[in-house]
């Protein structure tokens, strides 16, 4: 508990795995909207309701926007995450909804369909690969990252022979102690990308870079958006796979249903992403106006924190949500967002779990943690909370 006067922590602590921390609960518990200390120790208001969190989502008011960058309230300290933040909320607003434009034909349900063979194809080849290792192994490393990895770089456009070295530039953009290595890590996977944007501009082959050249004249322009695609789908896809492998392993006959049942297998789907819990998943925004939500009014350059996992929790939208039920229906968790914030990669990232787990399964029907989830750990010092292995055997 906090005193009345001392702001409950973020950073108070470690975020644990398939479970909420006590604060978060009582914070959701205590208001839909609460002033909170970030883990980099400003203050900020953290949305732990549902429907306050779809109603900001839905607000122009709120983005990636302050009058003073450089002195701006954080939720980390990250120089990648501190280049996003623009001082004209308008040029934010125009940014983002040129994001949005580019980037969105490149996900159409057309385009995710026509991938399922390439995406089936990547799974049995890293599987082959992982399984050759032995047994035990990480999944984690051996399976989930690599797939997740190579599935993402298949559809921008990044060379297999590139792959171990984007691994590393993204760890260090990551990184939440060292502003030097971050600002190397992100040089370097900028100048990566504008130079594969160069040479897809004069020998296009079937991948986003290549689409973008077609509509983007600058290279210089084409690398920071790859770059972004990389940053949002890699780490959350990869923790999901793993996180659904060990709710599957602790429900076994929801496992045997969902695995006889395509139907009820996107169900389980949709379950793991409303309740995979490894550390949350907090979006920064500033308010740039003053806006009123959950009865409070939040100032123009207050910090707001999205908390998308938080609010698929909230006892007002989901019955006994700490139960893990792929028969859920209706399921509208905001794991993807909503409005002008959905994740555009979303058909995509429920496709790549779909075929993790099925195949997975199928191959490894033996397939179990070796450790109790209690003794599992979360990156500690990144911007991911993914786990940082995953031990199993099968």
């Amino acid at each position: 508990m906090t005193t009345p006067t001392e702001l409950p922590s973020l950073k108070a602590k470690m975020p644990t795995v398939l479970s909420l921390s006590p604060l978060l609960r009582e914070l959701q518990s205590r208001a839909p909207v609460c002033k909170v200390r970030t883990p980099a120790g400003d203050e900020g208001w953290l949305v732990t309701r549902h429907a306050e969190l779809k109603q900001l989502l839905h607000d122009e008011r709120l983005g990636r926007a302050h009058a003073d960058p450089p002195n701006a309230p954080r939720y980390v300290q990250n120089p990648f995450l501190d280049l996003l933040v623009t001082d004209d909320a308008d040029v934010a607003r125009e940014v983002h909804a040129e994001m949005r434009r580019l980037l969105t034909p490149q996900f159409s349900a057309r385009r995710v369909l026509d991938m399922m063979p390439k995406v089936e194809a990547i799974a049995d080849g890293v599987l082959e690969r992982f399984l050759a290792q032995g047994n035990p192994g990480d999944l984690h490393g051996g399976f989930s990252m690599p797939f997740s990895l190579s599935v993402l770089c298949a559809l921008i456009g990044i060379p297999a022979e590139e792959q171990g070295r984007l691994v590393a530039v993204l760890m260090k953009l990551g990184e939440l102690a060292d502003p030097v290595r971050v600002q190397e890590g992100q040089d370097e996977l900028f100048g990566l990308l504008v130079e594969l944007a160069r040479r897809k501009r004069v020998c296009p082959e079937d991948d986003v870079i290549s689409r973008l050249c077609a509509s983007v004249p600058s290279d210089e322009r084409i690398g920071p958006i790859a770059a972004g695609l990389l940053f949002a789908g890699l780490d959350s896809v990869a923790s999901h796979i793993d996180l659904g492998v060990l709710l599957f392993t602790q429900h076994p006959e929801q496992l045997k249903a969902a695995l006889a049942d395509e139907k009820v297998m996107r169900g389980g789907v949709e379950e793991i992403l409303r309740s995979a819990k490894a550390g949350g998943s907090v979006l920064p925004r500033y308010a740039t106006a003053d806006v009123e939500v959950g009865g409070i009014t939040m100032r123009t350059g207050d910090l707001v924190l999205l908390d998308f996992t938080l609010v698929n929790f909230d006892e007002q939208v989901f019955d006994e949500p700490e139960v893990f039920d792929i028969h859920r229906a209706p399921n509208p968790h905001l794991t993807f967002g909503h409005g002008m914030w959905h994740c555009i990669g979303a058909p995509l990232a429920r496709m790549v779990l779909r075929t993790a787990y099925t195949l997975l399964f199928t191959r490894l029907p033996e397939l179990r943690p070796t450790r109790p989830v209690e003794e599992l750990r979360v990156l500690s010092g990144q911007l991911s909370a993914g786990l940082t292995e995953l031990p199993v055997t099968w």
